[in-house]
């Protein structure tokens, strides 16, 4: 009985500071990984600032560029007509859509919506803008046209979606 008590009297301290020693570890190792963490997301964040931060401007001059003010001033040479124009129009938004598309996986699910919500209404109104001309228009006739319907539109979806961008942009940064 007397090796039972003196068992139990050297076990039990034993197992207590086994088990504190245990706990003591368990939270070292669990800082140690919370630790390591913070310096792979301080890393990473180090690498993808840089990235999404370009990724807001290219967008912003995606923007810049199509709205119509720009584009129409930027693409228009007098010797084309109505269509043609169109097609210049066109293939240039989708162009600069294309080159950027990538971007989207640096921002919003809203903000890239409305970035492409801006580019299809601009396309629709360059379209619309087409149709209600004479077949044989000139170029200068579509940017009119679609200056004329730009002004009577109540909401600009490209100065809407540039707006949303900036005030991503602000809470990010």
């Amino acid at each position: 009985m007397n090796i039972a008590l003196d068992l139990i009297k050297v076990i039990v301290p034993a197992s207590l500071v086994l088990y504190a020693v245990y706990l003591m570890v368990r939270s070292f190792i669990q800082r140690e990984i919370e630790l390591k963490k913070l310096d792979v997301r301080g890393r990473s964040i180090d690498t993808i600032l840089p990235s999404r931060l370009q990724a807001y401007e290219r967008m912003t001059l995606f923007l810049e560029r199509i709205s119509p003010q720009n584009l129409l001033i930027r693409l228009n040479k007098p010797a084309f007509s109505a269509k043609d124009f169109q097609k210049v129009l066109l293939d240039e938004i989708r162009s600069e859509y294309n080159h950027n598309a990538s971007q989207q996986v640096y921002m919003s699910e809203e903000v890239w919506s409305q970035i492409k919500n801006a580019k299809e209404d601009l396309i629709i109104l360059i379209n619309e803008a087409a149709s209600r001309l004479m077949p044989d228009a000139k170029s200068i006739d579509l940017s009119k046209k679609i200056f004329e319907m730009a002004m009577e539109k109540k909401v600009d979806l490209v100065s809407l979606a540039l707006s949303e961008l900036k005030k991503e942009i602000q809470q990010v940064f």
